[in-house]
Parts: structure tokens; sequence; C-alpha cells
């Protein structure tokens, strides 16, 4: 009973911690929780890409095969941390392709995929992986 009661309430607070994630500007990495979730959530739908390290395709500033740009890297090392939630967000959810005119990559939208609060949670679990100055300047732009 006792370990029943204890699930149910790790249960509760695992998805309430999680449902202030959605929409919720700007996305910190306190919650080790959302980190997790993130990690899964880039994990299953980002690392063909993005890599598992976050460091992005090799030469990713030039183009691949096909004449399309490069994934970047995610790990602070190359623009992801110049953009605020909102920007980075909807580029996951919705794509390059339907924001940018005339894009040349490969960055499709997620949002089929994922949901807003899974969105999130990757982008805790992206800047978990920024530098504290990359990570600070990125909160201000929010």
């Amino acid at each position: 009973m006792k370990k029943n009661f204890f699930l149910i309430i790790t249960i509760f607070l695992i998805n309430l911690d999680f449902s202030f994630a959605s929409n919720h500007y700007p996305i910190t990495t306190e919650s080790k929780i959302m980190i997790e979730r993130g990690k899964l959530a880039y994990q299953n739908n980002c690392v063909s890409c993005h890599m598992a390290n976050l460091s992005g395709a090799e030469n990713w500033k030039d183009v691949d095969e096909d004449g399309h740009r490069k994934a970047p890297p995610l790990n602070g090392t190359g623009h992801t941390w110049h953009h605020d939630d909102k920007t980075l967000h909807a580029i996951i959810k919705y794509g390059l392709a339907k924001l940018v005119k005339n894009y040349e990559g490969k960055m499709m939208g997620f949002g089929d995929k994922l949901s807003d609060k899974e969105i999130d949670s990757v982008l805790a679990y992206i800047k978990s992986f920024w530098s504290k100055e990359n990570y600070e300047y990125q909160l201000k732009l929010n």
C-alpha cells in the first residue's frame, strides 16, 4: 500500500513538473526530469542528423551530396544558443522549411511526432550541453 502511494505521488510530481514545461519560457536546465525526458526524445528523433554528442554533421557549414545544408551542432559550438526559446521551439515543431523562404536544408518539423512538452524537454536537454556563458546569454533572449 505504501509503495503504491509513493508511486502515485511520484507520477503526480513528474507530471506536475513536466506540465509547466510546455511553452513556458525561458526553458531552463533546472529540472533533471525534463532533461532526461528531453534526452530520450532527442535520442529517438534527432541523433541521426545532430549526432549523439550534439556535435552536428561533420563539416556542418558545408552542404551534403544533395546540396542541402548539413545539421549544425547543438552543443553550444554552433549558433543554436543565439536564438530565443520561442524560435527554437518553432524550428523543431514546424521545421525550417516552413519558416524560412528558400531554405536549403533537411530540418523538417517534428510536430507530428513530438508534443510541445517533449520539444521543450529536448531544448532543456540541448541547453544542458552549453557553456554557462552561452546558457546565460540565451536565457536573456527570452
